[in-house]
């Protein structure tokens, strides 16, 4: 399956590329690598810098329900939810959506529409029978497992899916310049790769869907 942007009508993020570098450390990286409080809702070098709710995600629920032709009530899994933002905007949209993070933190302070329906596990084991969801999508998330552990999440995801109607996001940079500027800012990948090697990681792993890249 091809590239596809799903997230195009987020609003553009504004990063300090270089501060980031200059305060990044072995152990900033460390308490991030938690996804705990500190990475969600502490200061900017540890992760978000406060991740509440603010609706951004609402338009990217309809791309997906649109390009996926997803009707009423369909199932889909969202692997690497976070405190469920997105999920919740899917249920709004009258989809039956679920979530999983690793983060205890995450889950413990997801929205309170979607208590319930987040709930704690990693993506490389998802605790769900084969073909149960409508649709699968993960963004910004496997690529924090290490590759062995990136090959099995994907297979979970094509094994956990009805069909191809799958999306997944990872973190990538197509040149020199891009690959310097991303190491200098990530704190939390273990895998990444040009887009070349990730379609390839895909194809071994027979996974079933679309994937994007997450550019600096």
């Amino acid at each position: 399956m091809p590239f596809k942007n799903l997230l195009s009508s987020l609003p553009s993020v504004k990063r300090s590329l270089s501060e980031r570098k200059y305060k990044k450390n072995s152990r900033i990286i460390k308490v991030s690598k938690k996804f705990d409080k500190e990475y969600f809702d502490g200061t900017r070098e540890f992760g978000y810098g406060g991740y509440k709710y603010d609706g951004r995600w609402k338009p990217v629920a309809k791309d997906i329900i649109s390009f996926f032709n997803l009707k009423k009530k369909d199932k889909i899994l969202d692997i690497g939810c976070a405190k469920g933002f997105l999920v919740k905007d899917l249920l709004d949209e009258g989809i039956d959506a679920f979530g999983v993070d690793i983060s205890e933190y995450a889950i413990k302070n997801c929205h309170p529409d979607v208590i319930g329906r987040v709930s704690l596990a990693n993506a490389k084991k998802l605790p769900f029978p084969s073909n149960s969801f409508d649709s699968v999508i993960s963004i910004n998330c496997i690529h924090n497992l290490k590759l062995l552990e990136c090959k099995k999440s994907i297979k979970e995801i094509s094994r956990v899916a009805k069909s191809n109607k799958n999306f997944i996001q990872v973190d990538s940079y197509k040149n020199i310049k891009e690959k310097k500027l991303f190491l200098d800012w990530v704190l939390t990948a273990e895998t990444h790769f040009y887009p070349a090697k990730w379609i390839e990681v895909f194809k071994k792993s027979s996974y079933k869907g679309y994937w994007n890249w997450t550019l600096l």
